[in-house]
């Protein structure tokens, strides 16, 4: 009896089981919580009218406006150093001094002989004009009159050479005083006062570099020639110095124009050879220094822009996802808008075809669209501010 219990017990939860599992492969699967299409965040910028500036940019050099090694001119214990190292000093400042005695007692012994030579002068002019005198009353002969002018004549010749050599001694003299040839800074000094200096120096007294203005070189490919040629026939080409970079967020050193386009291609590299000058008020461009220049070439005036984050490429070209504003009530859409591009850079694309002023673009949220798709428009923070949370 209890045998026959235990199976009748068993039997129904047998039953009890496949009656659960039937239940569960009858029954409808469940329906998904969310029915309706979502829409999607997106962030969104106008296309807007702007004038854009087109840059070249390059890597530059900064050189010297002008560099010139001191260098003396005669030889002679260096007496004096008047300046100091990394000085500016000015055009014509005094900065060293040669031992002047030698060359003033060669002045001075050269003055005396013009002196001795000019009474010599003097004499022999005398003297031609009497025999002069005596060969006309026939008192001598027309010989020893010769002989007379040729040497008042070899005497004048002698007074002119003292001149000359007195001019020269003069100019040695001069040359004692070092002056600055140029305005601007001053280098490490290679001489110290004591020293025996010649005009043979390997690196002179000191190197004298203006960098105020300064110059900047750098090198373009050739194939911007006719921009840049362009640009000069226009006027002036402004250029902008950055530090190196990114040029476009870069700081600002200094704003200069363009000075001198080689007059060449470097056939090795094939590029152009630049050079601008630049005010540098404040130093910020150094001698050897590397910098990023800009070369202003032209400006876009009254130019449809969209940021560069909004331009999709696909197999048709570029496009950008375009807002189609609600209406009855419906959410927002995108469209799939075709567009042709005149420049871009990092900052800015220009757009010439298949935009108007005014639109909307998406610029977040892009890469979940497609053609069509339902969109809820949000501003950066907001964006950010729900993000938070989850």
């Amino acid at each position: 009896m209890a045998i026959r219990r235990g199976r009748a017990i068993a039997v129904l939860v047998v039953l009890v089981l496949v009656a659960v599992v039937v239940v569960r492969l009858v029954e409808p699967k469940a329906k998904p919580k969310h029915l309706a299409a979502t829409t999607i965040p997106v962030e969104v910028a106008p296309v807007s009218v702007q004038t854009v500036p087109v840059y070249l940019d390059a890597l530059g050099t900064v050189v010297p406006y002008r560099t010139v090694t001191v260098q003396p001119m005669i030889t002679g214990p260096l007496k004096a150093v008047l300046f100091h190292e990394g000085q500016f000093v000015k055009q014509g400042q005094l900065l060293a001094e040669i031992d002047p005695a030698p060359y003033q007692a060669t002045l001075d012994q050269a003055l005396a002989k013009l002196a001795q030579d000019q009474a010599s002068l003097a004499n022999a002019a005398l003297q031609a004009r009497q025999y002069a005198s005596l060969v006309a009353q026939n008192y001598t002969s027309k010989q020893q009159a010769a002989t007379a002018n040729a040497t008042a004549a070899e005497d004048r010749a002698l007074v002119l050479q003292d001149r000359a050599s007195i001019e020269a001694d003069r100019i040695n003299l001069g040359y004692t005083k070092i002056t600055a040839p140029i305005a601007g800074m001053t280098g490490i000094l290679q001489v110290n006062a004591g020293n025996i200096v010649n005009p043979n120096l390997a690196n002179g007294i000191v190197v004298i570099n203006t960098l105020q203005p300064i110059a900047v070189q750098f090198s373009l490919p050739q194939q911007d020639l006719a921009q840049i040629t362009a640009a000069m026939a226009r006027g002036k080409v402004d250029l902008v110095a950055t530090a190196e970079g990114d040029p476009q967020t870069a700081p600002v050193l200094d704003h200069g124009v363009l000075s001198v386009l080689d007059n060449t291609v470097n056939a090795n590299t094939g590029t152009l050879t630049l050079k601008g000058n630049f005010p540098n008020p404040k130093l910020a461009l150094w001698p050897g220094a590397y910098v990023n220049i800009r070369t202003l070439v032209r400006s876009i005036p009254d130019a449809l822009t969209v940021p560069p984050v909004a331009v999709q490429q696909g197999p048709a070209g570029s496009f950008v996802f375009l807002v189609k504003p609600a209406a009855g009530g419906k959410a927002a859409t995108v469209v799939d808008q075709p567009i042709t591009i005149g420049y871009e850079d990092e900052r800015v694309i220009v757009v010439t075809k298949g935009l108007t002023a005014g639109e909307r673009v998406i610029t977040e949220g892009n890469s979940r669209l497609k053609d069509g798709s339902k969109i809820t428009i949000v501003t950066p923070g907001a964006k950010v501010a729900a993000a938070g949370p989850a």
